[in-house]
């Protein structure tokens, strides 16, 4: 994979922040973090993190497997802005346990 531009907003995990979502009444910062793959390093591969924000936040995080993959780094940082925050939400959901 080729560099990830060093000028762009990324956390301290290396992860882009995308927004802030809630769910359940609780806040959550939606991050694209790039995986390296050395059987294509051509492509920009990317999964979504999510960390729970406020107070009791910190240490919750959970995240996608990897459902973003382009051939640019630009490529990849648009089809993730691209997700509205409903689409956010239900990926989220989708990586948290049942509830039972």
């Amino acid at each position: 994979m080729s560099a990830i531009p060093t000028d762009s907003p990324h956390d301290a995990n290396g992860g882009m922040h995308l927004a802030t979502i809630a769910h359940d009444g609780l806040l959550w910062d939606a991050y694209l973090a790039f995986d390296d793959n050395p059987h294509a390093p051509a492509t920009f591969r990317a999964r979504l993190r999510f960390n729970r924000a406020g107070e009791d936040g910190p240490g919750s995080v959970t995240q996608t497997t990897v459902i973003i993959i382009e051939d640019s780094y630009e490529a990849a940082i648009a089809k993730a802005r691209a997700f509205d925050n409903r689409q956010l939400e239900g990926l989220l959901r989708s990586t948290l346990p049942d509830r039972a």
